[in-house]
Order: C-alpha cells, then sequence, then structure tokens
C-alpha cells in the first residue's frame, strides 16, 4: 500500500537544519489535499510549498505559495485504498509529488522543511472520506457556529475608505431593503481604522464613523450583524505601538532588545507575539473594549500571514523563546484562538463567528476562512471551485471565496451573475471587492441583472435548512459540506477525472457554468445506482452518464439525488436567517424499492442552549415500494420552532401515493404536526 524510497528515504542531520522524507511513488496513485492550493484538485505531478504569504491578486490556476499552511495529503492507490499524511511540523516546507526526476532513484516523491522535527501520522482510511474525517477530527472538528453565518454577507473595501463611510455602510442596509435583497450581516474592511492612508487596528477613525454604536444598531435594527476586520501588527506610528513596546508584546528582533520590523501595509509595523501570554490578554481586551462593547458581533482576522524576513526573531514561547521560523503558522492560529476567547467571554450564551485568511490545522475548530484575494476573471471563478474542494479534503469545511472577485478590473453582468450563482453553494457567501477603477461589486450594480442576482439570494435562503443541516453534519460528524463527486463515489472511477462539478453535501450535485456565453451543460452523473433528478422540473436521469442540461443566465445546474431528501424554506420573501417560518422536506425517491434514511436538524440558530437538548432533530426514513412512499418520521429535542408543520412533499413526477407515519395522501403531499396541540 505504502513504502519508503527504498534508495534513501529520511534525511536527518545534527549539522543541517532542514530534514526530508522520500516515498516511493505508484504511476497510479492520485494525490488530494494539500489545504489551500490552486490548479487542478489532483495535486499528481505538481510541486508546493507551504509559507504563508498575502498574494493579493493570485492566479488560482498557478500561483503557489499562498495563505494558509496545511501539510497534510491524500493518496489514493491504485488498489482504491487511501491513507493521509500529516506532517506535524510548522516550518516552511515543499511537497514534490511526482515533479522531480533523479536517475538514481526508481519513481518518489517527497517532504522536505526547512527546520523543525520529522514528526508525521499515517492516516489508514480506507476510503477517502474516512481519511478526511480522520484528519479533521484530530485537528479539532468545525466549529458550529451560528445560522446568521451561512446567510449573504455584504462587504468591500471602498467603503470603509471613503469619508462618508458611516453613510456608505448604512445606506448598503438601505440599498438590501429598496431591492428585497436577503442578507444577515456585513464585514467591515479595514479603512474604518485609518489615520490619513494608513490602518491602524483598534483605532476608530471617528470622522468616517462618527458613531459605530449607532452604527451597529442601525444594523441590528435590521436584523444584520457586523465583523470588523483587525490585523495582528501595530505600525511604527500607531498610537498604541509605544506602549506595546514597553510591555514586549512584539516577536522581538533576533539580534537586539526591540521588535522586529517588517514592511506591512505600505509601511514598517512590528507584529503581536501570541506566543506571549501578556499580549493575547492585551489582544482580548481590545477586542471587548474597541469592538464588541461598540455592538461589532464578529471579528475577521485578516493579513495574518506574518511575514516577517528576520527567520531567527524570537517569539517568547509561552516561556521558552523560539524563533518565528518554526512557527510562523502557529501564530495567526492563536491570533484567532485569542479572539474567539474574548467573543465567548463577552457572550458566553453565544456561538461565536470569527473569519480568518491565513492558518494552519486547528483553525477549523475556530473559524470560517476563504480563498483570500482572488483576481477578477472566468478562470478564478473555475479554478477557485477546485481551490475550496481542496481544503475540504483537508479539514477546512466551512470555506468560499471572495464571489465576483477581489482585485482587477470589475465583473461583467455575466461573470458576475455567475459567480452569485456559484457563491451561493458554498458554506461562506459573501461578495467582496476591491476593484482596480474604483468601483464596488453589489448585487444591484448592474440593474439588468439585478432580478437574477435576487433569486439567486433567495434560492440561497430557500436551501438553507439543508445548509444548516450540512453545518451541523460538519460540527457532529466531520462531515465535509463541500464534497468532490468521487468523495461519495469512488466506486465510480469516472470522477476521478478532473471537472467542475462539485456536490453541496452528500445530496445536491452542482454545474457550476464556468465558461463565459455558456448556456447549456454537460454534466456527469455518478453512478450511485438510483439516479438523479433535476432540481428545478424533477426530471429523473439514469445514474452514469454524461447528459446536457440547460444552463440559461438566470439558473445554475443542479441535480439531486435519487434516494435523498432536501429540506427547504419555500418562502421566497425571507429578508434574512431569522425570518423562518416554513418548512417543506423534499422527498426524491428511489424508482424501484429501496430504503434510506435522514436527518433534519434545527435548532435556535445562535445560542449554545442545543448541547442541553433544546434542538429539534427529525429522524426521517423513506421506503420506496411499487405502489407508495412510505415516510416514517420522529422528533427529538425541545426546541419548538417558528413553523409548526413539516410540508412533505414528493418529486412532481411521482405517481406513487404518499403515506406518513401511517396516514395516507393521494395528493402527494402531506403537513406533518411537529406538537400533537398544533
Amino acid at each position: 500500500m505504502a513504502q519508503d524510497r527504498k534508495t534513501g528515504a529520511y534525511q536527518l542531520s545534527p549539522q543541517r537544519e532542514d530534514i526530508a522524507h522520500f516515498m516511493h511513488r505508484d504511476p497510479g496513485e492520485n494525490y488530494y489535499g494539500l489545504g489551500e492550493k490552486t490548479g487542478s484538485l489532483n495535486r499528481k505531478n505538481r510541486r508546493f510549498e507551504m509559507r504563508n504569504l498575502d498574494a493579493m491578486g493570485y492566479n488560482a490556476q498557478t500561483t503557489d505559495p499562498l495563505y494558509k499552511h496545511i501539510p497534510f495529503y491524500i493518496t489514493r492507490t491504485e488498489t482504491g485504498i487511501s491513507y493521509g499524511l500529516f506532517y506535524d511540523n510548522l516550518a516552511s516546507c515543499w511537497f514534490d509529488l511526482g515533479n522531480e526526476l533523479d536517475n538514481y532513484h526508481a519513481p518518489y516523491r517527497s517532504y522536505r522543511a526547512e527546520d523543525g522535527d520529522l514528526d508525521f501520522y499515517f492516516i489508514l482510511g480506507p476510503r477517502l472520506l474516512e481519511v478526511t474525517q480522520a484528519f479533521t477530527a484530530m485537528t479539532g472538528g468545525t466549529l458550529f457556529g451560528p445560522k446568521w453565518s451561512l446567510g449573504y454577507s455584504g462587504s468591500t473595501m471602498r467603503y470603509t475608505d471613503s469619508p462618508n463611510a458611516q453613510e456608505l455602510l448604512e445606506g448598503f442596509v438601505e440599498q438590501c431593503h429598496d431591492h428585497q435583497l436577503p442578507c444577515d450581516s456585513f464585514q467591515l474592511s479595514s479603512g474604518y481604522t485609518s489615520i490619513e492612508d494608513k490602518r491602524y487596528v483598534f483605532h476608530w477613525n471617528t470622522s468616517k464613523v462618527p458613531d459605530p454604536q449607532g452604527m451597529s444598531a442601525y444594523f441590528h435594527s435590521h436584523n444584520m450583524k457586523l465583523a470588523a476586520n483587525i490585523k495582528p501588527c501595530l505600525l511604527h506610528n500607531h498610537p498604541l505601538y509605544q506602549d506595546a513596546k514597553n510591555q514586549q508584546l512584539f516577536v522581538q528582533d533576533s539580534q537586539s532588545d526591540t521588535p522586529e520590523m517588517s514592511v506591512f501595509w505600505d509601511d514598517e509595523g512590528s507584529h503581536l507575539d501570541f506566543t506571549n501570554p501578556k499580549t493575547i490578554q492585551w489582544w482580548k481586551d481590545q477586542v471587548t473594549t474597541q469592538l464588541l462593547e461598540n455592538g461589532i458581533d464578529s471579528t475577521w482576522n485578516d493579513n495574518n500571514e506574518y511575514e516577517i524576513w528576520d527567520r531567527d526573531a524570537r517569539c517568547d514561547g509561552f516561556g521558552n523563546t523560539i524563533p518565528i521560523r518554526l512557527i510562523r503558522p502557529l501564530q495567526p492560529l492563536l491570533m484567532m484562538k485569542a479572539s474567539y476567547e474574548a467573543q465567548t467571554d463577552f457572550a458566553p450564551h453565544l456561538r461565536p463567528y470569527l473569519i480568518s485568511r491565513s492558518g494552519c490545522p486547528g483553525m477549523n475548530r475556530y473559524v470560517q476562512t476563504w480563498s483570500g484575494d482572488n483576481r477578477t476573471n472566468w478562470n478564478s471563478l473555475r479554478y477557485n471551485i477546485k481551490m475550496g474542494l481542496g481544503m475540504s479534503l483537508s479539514g477546512l469545511y466551512n470555506v468560499g471565496h471572495d464571489v465576483g472577485g477581489f482585485s482587477g478590473d470589475k465583473p461583467d453582468p455575466e461573470l458576475f451573475v455567475r459567480w452569485v450563482q456559484n457563491g451561493i453553494m458554498h458554506p461562506r457567501f459573501t461578495i467582496h471587492s476591491w476593484n482596480d477603477d474604483g468601483t464596488v461589486n453589489e448585487p444591484w450594480m448592474y440593474p439588468e441583472v439585478t432580478d437574477i442576482i435576487r433569486a439567486t439570494i433567495q434560492q440561497r435562503y430557500q436551501l438553507m435548512p439543508y445548509l444548516y443541516t450540512l453545518l451541523w453534519r460538519a460540527h457532529h460528524d466531520n462531515q465535509p459540506m463541500l464534497r468532490p463527486t468521487f468523495l461519495d463515489h469512488e466506486h465510480d472511477e469516472q470522477t476521478l477525472a478532473e471537472n467542475d462539478d462539485f456536490l453541496l453535501g452528500p445530496n445536491l450535485l452542482v454545474a457550476s457554468v464556468v465558461h463565459p456565453d455558456q448556456r447549456e451543460r454537460t454534466v456527469y452523473l455518478p453512478n450511485n445506482h438510483l439516479g438523479w433528478y433535476d432540481f428545478y422540473t424533477h426530471q429523473w436521469f439514469s445514474a452514469g452518464q454524461t447528459i446536457t442540461v440547460p444552463a440559461p443566465l438566470e439558473q445554475l445546474p443542479l441535480l439531486v439525488k435519487a434516494g435523498s431528501i432536501l429540506a427547504m424554506n419555500p418562502d421566497t420573501s425571507v429578508m434574512n436567517t431569522q425570518k423562518d417560518h416554513q418548512r417543506a422536506l423534499w422527498i426524491f425517491p428511489a424508482k424501484g424499492q429501496h430504503c434510506f434514511s435522514d436527518t433534519l436538524f434545527d435548532d435556535d440558530g445562535e445560542s449554545t442552549r442545543y448541547l442541553d437538548g433544546h434542538h429539534l432533530t427529525v429522524h426521517i426514513t423513506v421506503q420506496s415500494f411499487a405502489d407508495r412512499i412510505d415516510v416514517t418520521l420522529h422528533t427529538e429535542g425541545t426546541y419548538q420552532p417558528s413553523y409548526h408543520c413539516l410540508n412533505i412533499r414528493l418529486a412532481k413526477q411521482e405517481q406513487r401515493y404518499l403515506v406518513v407515519n401511517q396516514q395516507t395522501d393521494y395528493s402527494q403531499s402531506l403537513r406533518y404536526p411537529l406538537r400533537d396541540d398544533l
């Protein structure tokens, strides 16, 4: 199944800091993972570096390295057995998975690190999914954030960089109302902290934002939350710099008793040292007094790649001094942990929501993340999908991308529509931009397609019950939310071919349009032996074939697995996740005799009371026969949702009659009461 390279497998030398591990490479092996990487999902025959960088405007097909350090990958052998290798080392490192050839050795692959220990874990699947689940569990699982974190979140650099920032921010709320666009939150970019043209974390520019508390209250009155951008580096002229220096809160220069000094945001500054308990407490105090007490709901931990050029700069190491080169990716992990603790200390009854751009294994237990500052073009749209799947295979389940593109020219109307359609099918859905021409990516930026954008975002909210259950399963069962088609269909070798499709959960096949002027889409239907339904028409297709489906500009091609259930909110007028008063269960049965089960999870969406049984868990079993569909439901938990019934529906063309808990209905739709007295 796996073997080291016979002609030399390990390089460990007391005279050198670098280490290496070489393994034999079979030509039929495939490699997946390594977190946030560009290009094809299969990493075979490529070389990658792990060194956290702020790679603004990267090429989603070729740029390397990027923001995150995830030294873990999965090997799938020719015999179909999968195993993972996790190299537990935070020094910069390189993976060569078949790019390198050496005449003195049989084919090999390698891991090299510039320093640190050679500690690695071997994780046997034997299925790909089981490797991902095991790695996710051993690195801490997935944060169960509030339901509103799955809603549409607005953002742009331009608002907070403008002199009338508060007016523009509150105007965004009004625009959402005027255009009837659902929205749950907004992310404040760092311009709210500016002094002249620089950014100073934990400083409010009160000329731009005269009333932070009033602004927060305005968003809250419209059921929108606020996340604020924070950075771990203080510029040398920051109002708090001297005090932090006197307390020795910074990473220290390797040659003197002064803070290290690095290039940061068009100036120079010093990075806070989160291996120092005093720094952690200082940070938590600042998050609390500057953000949380001003009504900010969440922290957006950004620009935390720790690009410190002095590789021997000294970190406190919790009392055991250690050079930054050994723990660089640990600093953003400890940063987000400190932010997490500040939020949970401030509101212990609420589930926290945090965002971070950089990090390492373990960040999954604190934050939602995204693929950084992508460039606006069709290529980014296409390859961001693969980047998200690579992160998901590597334990980062709660991911997304800057919808519409962050840097470069603004998207044209068609590209914007297709990017929003793809974006609603990711756990994180945020339209965010820094367009070179000064424009802003907003849902209403092109009046000719605003109706399409509105309907697309409404579709996201219709699917919210399904998405929320997926987030619960990610947290509770280590189940990835985004899934390559092969993850659930490994027996079908055709799913291993590179493609642009993915699964949202196990039931929904997403065929995003990633090329201009495309109005139909070929889709390979993984061979699940039961078939697939068109999401819109409910037409049934046999599995294991390639079909062509319509892809008009206003429609994202979607298919639903036969033998599955989609929990949905049929109300298209909802404006946020708090307005959730209806629930439908669409059942897509197999054509012949078949039995399957599923679970729907719901609770108040924000508190920790689900841990004490205050939730609604609906267990559903469906058994199909030649003449009928039997559905059996039972519930557990004390939570009483605003909807009182489940509207249970069969696929549109289904001719068999419906039986729910032994109650028969010939109209193929039944309302199931959630309480005996209703």
